[in-house]
């Protein structure tokens, strides 16, 4: 594994070296394929355009980040930032320089590629939804240039993001459907059981927590919401909140009239969404209590995603509907322009 390390550093070397002009454009594709705006941005958008798609994108993306939380947690991938300095693969020589980006400082383990993961299962969901018949090829553009960028920030060697892409492709291949309830008591049960077994065996799965604190360049760059647990409690709130959402009593009252709703319905709902959204994203809780963090975490998420499957487009669906909001803004103009063509007749007249 030292020899393919130390190629994966020449690599990363190799794209800082040569293309640092290029630098805004690949971390700006490594926050793009980062899951947390497929939960936050691209979810809503496909939630409204077809619903389908946007449900699907929420399973694909939860799923697979746990089962990067869980099997792939004993593989201990090594991430390049920390690697370089721990190896002795170098001995007296002087390593290579790798450079760090505030997005680099990640604190899970990294084989496999959760983004280039993410980017083959997720992504492939969307850009099959949306461009399959018109432009097939810019699926495979898209999935390598987000593996680029993650050796290129020097996040991943390259054959994790190898390994990211062959894993999403192949678990979205035997992908199912199942019950939010009983599916997210389950994952989280099996992760706790998986985490706590291995712990009883002396397998510290948050190994690699102490090494980002270690070598990162700036401290501030490691955040605790990219620890597996936040990641893990964040995934089941937002399928804790789809679910909640889609088997409320707003929801099904609202199926039954969406139907006859046109544009300005689905395109309030966005709007709104992605607003809202934003908003609890941004919104920061307190690290200084690991545990309360997770805790808020999965209420934060499971909020946000109910607000965005049933409050929001039920709250639009009923201002549209009770009066009828159109008609009311249509007749509204309409009285305005009789109104004027009045007073400009009166007016002409005296």
């Amino acid at each position: 594994m030292d020899l393919m390390h130390s190629a994966g550093i020449q690599a990363t070397s190799y794209l800082q070296e040569n293309f640092m002009d290029f630098q805004d454009w690949f971390l700006f594709i490594s926050t793009v394929a980062d899951l947390r705006t497929t939960f936050f941005f691209f979810f809503p958008i496909w939630f409204q355009l077809k619903e389908a798609v946007g449900i699907r994108l929420i399973w694909v993306a939860v799923i697979e980040l746990l089962l990067i939380f869980l099997p792939f947690r004993i593989l201990f991938g090594e991430r390049p930032y920390w690697w370089v300095h721990e190896t002795d693969l170098y001995g007296n020589v002087t390593p290579p320089v790798i450079r760090q980006f505030p997005i680099t400082c990640e604190t899970g383990p990294g084989s496999p590629s959760g983004h280039a993961m993410g980017c083959s299962g997720v992504y492939y969901v969307m850009v099959t939804a949306l461009l399959s018949q018109l432009l097939p090829q810019k699926r495979n553009t898209l999935r390598v240039c987000v593996c680029l960028s993650r050796v290129f920030i020097a996040a991943h060697f390259p054959h994790q993001v190898i390994a990211g892409v062959i894993s999403g492709k192949l678990f979205l291949e035997y992908w199912c459907f199942t019950r939010y309830v009983g599916t997210i008591g389950f994952l989280f049960g099996f992760a706790l059981g998986f985490y706590l077994l291995l712990k009883m065996l002396g397998v510290d799965l948050l190994w690699t927590i102490e090494k980002a604190h270690k070598w990162c360049e700036r401290p501030e760059w490691v955040h605790i919401d990219t620890t597996p647990f936040a990641s893990l409690l964040r995934n089941l709130g937002i399928l804790f909140g789809l679910g909640f959402g889609l088997n409320s009593p707003m929801y099904a009252e609202m199926s039954r009239g969406k139907p006859s709703q046109g544009l300005i319905f689905h395109f309030s709902c966005i709007i709104f969404s992605l607003l809202v959204l934003h908003l609890f994203d941004s919104f920061e809780l307190p690290t200084d209590q690991e545990i309360l963090f997770y805790i808020l975490t999965f209420c934060k998420c499971t909020c946000a995603h109910v607000c965005a499957v049933a409050l929001i487009p039920y709250s639009i669906f009923c201002l549209l509907q009770f009066p009828p909001f159109h008609v009311n803004v249509c007749a509204f103009i309409a009285n305005q322009h009789q109104a004027q063509i009045l007073l400009f007749t009166i007016f002409l007249s005296l």
